[in-house]
């Protein structure tokens, strides 16, 4: 591929991805999905004018982990350390069921393995992308209804911030299991060990970029101290811990998110990320999601992907929040508040695809499962505030 083929190919990605984007905002969908069909209408499922280059494979990648250090750069810690036990059941439960459930579904399909072979992995981590919770549109809708501040709303908000953390802790323990010489007792040592590293390297990058913002305050070289971090993190994480490298990239974010300029830094960085980054990552889901392995299995499959994704979530969270003390109404806003999957989803999809746990075929139920679950859940949010407003 000639070197200025990347300018076409970068162009007419940018181009329709914020295209289809705006177009799936005024839909009221979430502007992932829009970017998401954007790639596989360029791409050579549809009118193949861009193909799938090491070139926008490595560019997607960054734009993974520089998805997963805004998203860690946006966490409330002191938030996340208040939420008491209901959150961390509800968000437990909210991991543990679709992983089990996700499990099933890949046994049912295409039969047991053996504890530690490789598609026993495959099958967990089925699961695994099922136990990711995106509640921006739930957050949208709470808002637009009054009740994002409410007992519910405080519930799903703290809930689905532990959800992602616990996530990203099975993620990193399934990938590091999933080598066939790796050796369980070293897995859970390395990732006990690559924490340990990240709470005594946190403290300290800490109180030197809290130094640093209090000498430069809204200076732009914080940012770039901080992509710097971001960047670090990801690669100690996966050269000498067996890390994911999003892992590093979370938690790098994790240690910046209490400074005073911690929104400035994302601010700055949304900005590559926004433009250039996230477009394209998004857009390469679209593009290596192909329809020609597409049959009646796996349309089987999807249908039940989907269904359990939804269903784990619901009756998990919500089954939860009934025994903490919500009544019927509320418990169930919780698990349907819950159960929508966004880009999340989808860096844990890529993940595993580049590991090789996941086929490309099965990014179709994962698609599948985002659109749906981000057109129903404001759907139902409505309709179960309407007949019973939350006392707030």
């Amino acid at each position: 591929m000639e070197s200025f083929e990347i300018f076409k190919s970068l162009a007419i990605i940018i181009i329709a991805a914020k295209g289809f984007g705006i177009l799936a905002r005024k839909l009221h969908a979430p502007q992932v999905v829009g970017e998401i069909i954007a790639g596989l209408i360029i791409g050579p499922t549809i009118l193949g004018l861009v193909n799938q280059t090491d070139f926008i494979i490595q560019m997607a990648e960054i734009g993974v982990v520089l998805l997963m250090f805004l998203a860690g750069l946006e966490t409330n810690l002191k938030d996340l350390l208040k939420t008491g036990p209901i959150a961390f059941l509800v968000a437990c439960m909210g991991v543990a069921l679709p992983l089990l459930g996700g499990y099933c579904l890949y046994t049912a399909f295409y039969g047991f393995s053996p504890i530690g072979s490789l598609e026993f992995y495959k099958a967990v981590f089925i699961g695994v992308i099922m136990t990711a919770t995106s509640v921006s549109i739930t957050v949208q809708t709470l808002r637009e209804l009054g009740h994002l501040k409410g007992r519910v709303g405080t519930t799903i908000l703290s809930a689905a911030i532990i959800d992602d953390v616990i996530g990203i802790i099975v993620l990193t323990f399934v990938i590091g299991f999933k080598n066939p010489s790796s050796n369980p007792i070293h897995v859970v040592i390395n990732t006990i060990l690559f924490f340990a590293f990240s709470f005594a390297a946190g403290i300290i990058f800490y109180y030197i970029f809290k130094y640093l913002n209090y000498k430069y305050p809204h200076k732009r070289r914080i940012p770039i101290f901080g992509l710097v971090l971001c960047f670090l993190l990801s690669y100690l994480a996966e050269r000498y811990f067996g890390i994911a490298d999003i892992t590093g990239a979370y938690i790098a974010g994790i240690i910046l998110c209490s400074i005073q300029d911690s929104e400035y830094i994302a601010e700055k960085l949304d900005v590559n990320s926004y433009m250039i980054f996230g477009p394209i990552f998004f857009t390469s889901i679209g593009l290596k999601t192909s329809i020609d392995d597409f049959s009646i299995s796996l349309l089987i499959f999807s249908i039940g992907f989907v269904t359990i994704a939804l269903v784990s979530k619901i009756v998990g969270c919500g089954l939860i929040g009934k025994i903490c003390g919500f009544n019927n109404n509320e418990a169930l806003k919780i698990g349907i508040g819950m159960m929508t999957r966004g880009e999340v989803a989808l860096i844990v999809a890529q993940k595993g695809l580049s590991v090789g746990l996941l086929e490309e075929r099965f990014f179709t139920p994962v698609i599948l499962l985002i659109i749906i679950s981000s057109i129903i859940t404001p759907i139902i949010m409505k309709l179960l505030y309407k007949i019973r407003p939350e006392n707030c």
